[in-house]
């Protein structure tokens, strides 16, 4: 991006660790401004967004209740107003891991998962449609899951979400095209991230040797791509589901 363009916007979810710092990064070393978002770990978002900012970017941290609709208005007032504009770059970074058998479930369970996982997702597009629109130009990338496109046992709820991403990413695209606006998804693999926490290291081991390319993969791995369906180069891509496994499933 040289001197003379506007930089774009982005706004990444589930900003303050993981597959979500790692794309802040990755975006802002592409020149983009970004807002960081978070539910509870302000203190870790702001402490990368003052790591964007001394390497000279332009960043700010926000705390927000994704699935809550009042937070998610207030949320992007307050990015508009201390960027001065709407968002360019959408990442749908923030959900939650969960795992249990089907017939353990609670009604609980279910609102907890789809709250976070997909109606986050939701508010924050619906968030930004007039805008991008508007302008004629946007990018859209929904992190999902490779669960959500082939399943997993005992992680139903979850599989079930990260494919109701994948299908809001597949309608939504096509919605917007006309716009001159992208919508994709990313679904990762096994990601080494707090996510797997719950794991011992000989199950992480049993991963990695699952894995084709005999490694689990990192937030930059994942960064990576959500950076380049966000770049100006792949503007013929939308409505596409680019897995980031290590070839776990293909």
């Amino acid at each position: 991006m040289s001197g003379g363009e506007t930089r774009r916007l982005a706004v990444v979810t589930g900003a303050s660790r993981g597959i979500g710092a790692a794309a802040a990064k990755a975006l802002s070393g592409r020149g983009c401004d970004v807002a960081l978002v978070c539910e509870k770990n302000l203190a870790m978002a702001e402490a990368l967004a003052e790591r964007l900012n001394g390497a000279g970017g332009h960043a700010c941290a926000y705390a927000a209740d994704l699935s809550d609709e009042a937070a998610v208005t207030a949320l992007f007032a307050a990015i508009a107003e201390h960027f001065g504009r709407m968002p360019d770059i959408l990442v749908n970074n923030a959900g939650i891991a969960h795992a249990n058998v089907l017939a353990c479930e609670k009604n609980e369970d279910y609102d907890r998962v789809f709250d976070v996982n997909v109606r986050s997702v939701f508010l924050c597009c619906r968030a930004v449609y007039d805008a991008m629109v508007a302008k004629k130009w946007g990018r859209i990338v929904n992190v999902s899951s490779m669960w959500g496109v082939c399943g997993a046992s005992c992680e139903v709820l979850y599989s079930a979400s990260k494919a109701a991403v994948i299908g809001l990413t597949k309608g939504l695209a096509l919605e917007l095209a006309p716009s001159g606006v992208t919508v994709n998804a990313v679904a990762p693999g096994v990601i080494k991230t707090d996510m797997l926490g719950c794991y011992d290291d000989e199950t992480l081991e049993e991963l990695a040797e699952q894995t084709p390319l005999g490694r689990l993969g990192t937030p930059e791995d994942v960064a990576s791509v959500i950076a380049f369906l966000a770049s100006e180069e792949a503007g013929f891509v939308t409505g596409q589901v680019i897995g980031a496994n290590g070839g776990y499933i293909t």
